[in-house]
């Protein structure tokens, strides 16, 4: 049995200011003991996602962060100790963990993973990220071949495979990232048919460029959401997966303006979703992940930082747009 958890804690909310690592403290506490219909795991790797950065201004899907307790989030995990039938020593699952080493959680909320290298696909491609990209796109965004598909934070985990998903669809993809060399990763390596730099001073016309989009998967909000929406086809359909631009600082000084017009006369279609919302149909959307990143249609790209410590300074650096792909800390 382990003799100490390290935690990172939430030490003070960020409130309006952007995120620090100074926010969050790292603690050693004696490790929780499961009891009956629980198990003992030790998180191998922690998933960080800009939905972190959300939980901290109140409510979502799950209840608001406050201040003193272990960060929330993710996790790919390893039963250390079972008090449960269905779960034994050694046994992988994806689990609400936490910033932590070690957590003690029901059984009943967890299922055993499948055995698969690299096994940090299972946070990946085969995790939150690839399901949200596929649901979101496919489900929301209802492409068809020949569309023209614009994707925001085109080189995060969740766009850089919402672009590769259009494409194997018969799509034209459009990322947007930050900076050229990002774009050029779009198009050389994954297959993007353009990238528009939202810092570039012509974003806006070279988007208006592209001839009117049909489906926009937006994971950014803020003025890009505004940007895309007064470039949209009749009958275009928006999936809203995120709203990264307002997570981090204070909210913008006003939303998109002139919108239900817009939405009226181009019949436009908004759709926000979570991907739970599709649990009925994980199975389906996982053998087409698989098939697809099996036939080398579809590239996973991972993003690992080493050691829990690092957790925090890895966050911010995911909000500042420093990774391509899916970042992950490895715990040890």
């Amino acid at each position: 049995m382990p003799d100490a958890n390290r935690q990172i804690v939430l030490d003070r909310l960020p409130g309006a200011e952007k995120l620090h690592p100074e926010h969050f403290r790292l603690v050693e506490t004696a490790p929780p003991q499961p009891g009956d219909g629980e198990v003992l795991l030790r998180t191998r790797y922690i998933s960080l996602d800009a939905a972190n950065r959300a939980w901290m201004q109140g409510a979502t899907y799950r209840s608001a962060l406050e201040s003193g307790q272990v960060m929330a989030g993710g996790a790919l995990a390893e039963v250390v100790d079972s008090r449960a039938g269905h779960l034994k020593s050694g046994d992988l699952v994806w689990a609400d963990t936490g910033w932590q080493d070690y957590a003690v959680l029901p059984a009943k909320r967890l299922s055993k993973l499948p055995d698969m290298q690299p096994e940090t696909h299972l946070l990946s491609v085969y995790g939150v990220a690839g399901l949200t990209a596929y649901f979101g796109l496919l489900e929301c965004g209802q492409p068809k071949a020949g569309d023209m598909v614009v994707v925001s934070a085109a080189a995060g985990s969740v766009g850089s495979i919402v672009g590769q998903i259009a494409k194997i669809k018969g799509c034209r993809v459009v990322g947007i990232a930050g900076g050229a060399e990002k774009g050029r990763w779009l198009t050389d390596e994954l297959g993007f048919d353009g990238a528009l730099d939202y810092k570039d001073p012509e974003f806006k016309r070279q988007l208006r460029g592209l001839g009117g989009v049909d489906v926009y998967f937006d994971n950014v909000g803020g003025d890009i959401f505004e940007a895309c929406l007064f470039a949209m086809n009749n009958h275009g359909r928006i999936a809203c997966c995120g709203a990264l631009s307002q997570y981090d600082g204070a909210p913008p000084p006003h939303g998109p303006r002139g919108v239900p017009g817009l939405i009226v006369t181009k019949r436009l279609t908004l759709r926000g979703f979570v991907v739970m919302d599709f649990d009925d149909q994980r199975e389906k959307a996982l053998a087409d992940l698989q098939g697809w990143v099996q036939s080398g249609q579809l590239k996973v790209s991972e993003d690992i930082v080493e050691g829990l410590e690092n957790t925090p300074a890895a966050l911010v650096g995911l909000l500042a747009g420093e990774n391509r792909g899916k970042r992950m800390v490895k715990v040890r």
